[in-house]
């Protein structure tokens, strides 16, 4: 079993900033890569950043000069979305997608949180 818990969305004025975090546990043995996705309403889902174990970061283009990610230098089990100068267009639910090998030796597990709401607007 993975357990996943994300935080830190919220109402934002725009051109404001916040931090996403995403922390799974549970059956683990290794994580391969992290990333977030998001869906605006009527919208289709966007893959805004995915980072592997070796810390190596993608970006959409519409993100990729606002959004960093990251993950904790340790157990590499959280990952982290910063979000600076925020637009309206950047309201959406933001979930944490991940990929792992678990315990019981499932090589190519996939799965995502709940989704964080983030909302831009003055």
């Amino acid at each position: 079993q993975v357990r996943v818990v994300e935080s830190g969305g919220g109402l934002v004025q725009p051109g404001g900033s916040l931090r996403l975090s995403c922390t799974i546990s549970g059956s683990i043995l290794s994580i391969s890569h992290m990333g977030w996705d998001r869906q605006a309403p009527g919208k289709q889902r966007e893959l805004v950043a995915t980072i592997a174990a070796d810390g190596t970061a993608n970006y959409a283009d519409s993100v990729k000069d606002r959004f960093t990610i990251s993950m904790n230098d340790t157990r590499r089990n959280t990952v982290y979305l910063q979000i600076s100068n925020l637009k309206p267009e950047d309201s959406a639910v933001y979930f944490c997608d991940f990929q792992l090998t678990t315990t019981a030796g499932v090589t190519d597990f996939r799965s995502r949180g709940q989704g964080i709401r983030v909302t831009v607007s003055s």
